[in-house]
């Protein structure tokens, strides 16, 4: 009898053994199994935060014929490309949070809102604008976004025979958009052949280049209504491109026909004048305000003059068609985009010299930086 009780006394010690070792290893399974959960969470938790960031220290390029691609600023290297089905961009324009960037679309009279976050570029809205949409820019405010159409123009740059066509063609149409909701807020008739457009430093102005014309248009911003007509007809043609001095002290404009820039005091009087490499188009100052750089398209060059002397200081040459350009947003390099190459040249913003090409695009035609930066298309 004792030996059947040590007996069992042993199986139950075995028993109680076995049991203690099988909850241990319950609980350290499911130690593992929760810092596994906080693993994926974590991991989830970071992921959804990448997907939420807007990206910053890249350049946004529009390809008339591939879509938009993105270049981080850090490695020179294109990053992201899309290419949404019937989007044929040329313009952009970035609301101020570099949330939405927005694109006026050739073929499809259209404009499409792409949202930035994360980087996917996901298309949240098509507005439509009207025949041949091209330039796009922001107010100074940052609450609407503006955007030129040409029903007049055929899209490219004309032949002579085209040009008489166009001086007795339909003006062009300016249309605004809330940056809040996109929602349509006004609609007026500009010049014939509208390219640049550029504001005030208080926004309650909007200058147009009108190019058929040989003069800038003055609009009031809030009403669309005429204020002034500038005749650049003495000084050369076919106005183009048009930058506020981020010093206020005036507007440089570069004329395409005659190879000229032009600079204009505050209250759009001509001031003084240069001639410059064939076709120039887009213009911008620096940073500082000192200086002006003129993509010459035909000429393939890059110039650099003086603001206030309109000297030359420096050049670079460059792809065919460079047309836009963007500062980076420290304004120590220059891209620009080269829609005749297929490429974006980076350049040495006071050396002037080529640093990098990337290749890779299908008729770039516009570029803007983020955060902010100064260029054709960007500030001031």
């Amino acid at each position: 009898m004792a030996r059947i009780l040590n007996n069992d006394l042993h199986a139950n010690r075995e028993s109680r053994g076995t049991f203690f070792g099988k909850g241990a290893l319950m609980k350290s399974g499911w130690k593992i199994l929760i810092l596994v959960l906080v693993l994926v969470a974590g991991g989830v938790a970071a992921w959804l935060v990448r997907m939420d960031k807007i990206p910053t220290n890249v350049a946004y390029v529009t390809d008339e014929d591939g879509g938009i691609q993105i270049i981080d600023l850090t490695t020179m290297e294109v990053v992201k490309r899309v290419n949404p089905p019937n989007v044929a961009p040329r313009g952009l324009g970035l609301t101020f949070d570099g949330k939405y960037l927005l694109t006026a679309n050739k073929n499809t009279a259209d404009a499409t809102v792409f949202d930035t976050r994360g980087m996917r570029m996901k298309l949240v809205k098509r507005i439509h604008v009207g025949d041949n949409p091209e330039f796009v820019k922001i107010n100074p405010s940052g609450t609407a976004m503006f955007t030129s159409y040409e029903p007049g123009s055929s899209g490219g740059p004309p032949t002579p025979g085209q040009e008489e066509e166009e001086e007795q063609g339909p003006p062009s149409q300016i249309v605004s958009f809330s940056t809040n909701d996109w929602a349509r807020e006004t609609d007026f008739t500009a010049g014939i052949s509208t390219e640049g457009l550029e504001f005030s430093a208080d926004g309650s102005k909007l200058i147009v280049a009108n190019e058929a014309q040989n003069s800038l248009g003055i609009y009031d911003t809030s009403n669309g209504k005429m204020v002034e007509t500038v005749d650049l007809s003495k000084i050369g043609r076919r106005p183009r491109g048009v930058k506020r001095s981020p010093l206020n002290t005036g507007y440089a404009v570069t004329m395409e026909g005659s190879g000229t820039l032009v600079m204009l005091d505050p209250d759009f009087k001509v001031e003084r004048s240069i001639q410059t490499d064939a076709k120039p188009y887009g213009v911008a100052f620096d940073k500082s305000g000192k200086r002006i750089f003129v993509a010459a398209a035909a000429a393939q060059t890059l110039q650099v003059f003086d603001a206030d002397s309109l000297k030359p200081v420096g050049q670079d040459s460059i792809g065919k068609r460079c047309w836009h350009f963007t500062f980076t947003p420290d304004g120590s390099k220059l891209l620009m985009a080269c829609g005749r190459s297929d490429n974006v040249y980076v350049i040495d913003a006071n050396s002037y010299k080529t640093l990098k090409i990337l290749g890779g695009f299908q008729t770039p035609w516009g570029i803007l930086a983020y955060p902010r930066s100064y260029g054709s298309l960007g500030l001031p």
